[in-house]
């Protein structure tokens, strides 16, 4: 079965909130030999996507949404556990999203790939007000500090929490990168509100912060670059999920 047609079915069975199906459709995608990961970055991912782009456009129900949201928040976690583990990086995340279901699943995903790789990770999700994920930033001083949006109403917020970090300099030795939603319809808008990179999907974060040291930051992983090498499907994964 063809990738697109793998998420279609998916996404029908977690719209009508049918479990038993849903499961058995992760299921039968291990089954074919497809690793947790793939089944995160090339099943969960897009589903995702198409799940919030409908619901965006008024084309999904709330209820639906909510069958869809947390039916797929199950599986995410069901799946992280089988996550295959590398040894500790000695590098640290900080992760926070907006307030919505759609941005905390993202940013979860995106966290338990971070785990998986080595990174040492902290999410604090969504509902968090500006002010205490700057103090938390400044206070942990972590290595990467990750924000997921995918509404523009999350912009102000990200944009302080960047701006204070810049003017005082408390946490000059951390690495902001900006990621999903809003960031990946409107290109351009992570340089402007002074994040250093972005990125289109929880898979292509962990692609950019396990590069070695002599791959790092071409012009082409800048946040001002309109057209990406990040946000593509990165070759480095051997078995698709479908």
């Amino acid at each position: 079965m063809s990738q697109d047609l793998l998420v279609q079915r998916l996404f029908e069975s977690l719209v009508s909130g049918d479990r038993p199906t849903a499961r058995t459709i992760i299921n039968e995608t291990f089954d074919q030999g497809a690793t947790a990961e793939c089944v995160l970055t090339d099943l969960f991912w897009p589903t995702h996507e198409m799940i919030e782009k409908l619901y965006r456009g008024d084309q999904l129900t709330n209820l639906s949404y909510h069958l869809s949201t947390r039916l797929l928040r199950m599986l995410v976690d069901q799946t992280a556990g089988m996550l295959r583990k590398t040894g500790p990086r000695g590098e640290t995340v900080f992760a926070a999203c907006g307030p919505s279901q759609g941005e905390e699943l993202a940013g979860q995903m995106a966290c338990d790939l971070l785990e998986a790789a080595g990174f040492g990770v902290t999410f604090i999700g969504g509902g968090v007000a500006a002010d205490e994920i700057l103090a938390n930033v400044q206070e942990r001083r972590p290595d990467i500090l990750v924000l997921f949006a995918s509404a523009p109403s999350d912009l102000p917020g990200i944009r302080e929490i960047i701006d204070a970090l810049r003017v005082n300099g408390s946490a000059s030795g951390t690495r902001i990168v900006v990621g999903g939603g809003v960031f990946n319809r409107a290109h351009g808008l992570a340089e402007e509100i002074g994040a250093e990179q972005w990125v289109y999907s929880p898979a292509d974060l962990v692609d950019l912060l396990t590069l070695p040291p002599e791959a790092e930051e071409t012009p082409a992983r800048r946040a001002a670059e309109p057209v990406r090498a990040v946000g593509k499907a990165p070759a480095r994964r051997t078995k698709r999920a479908a």
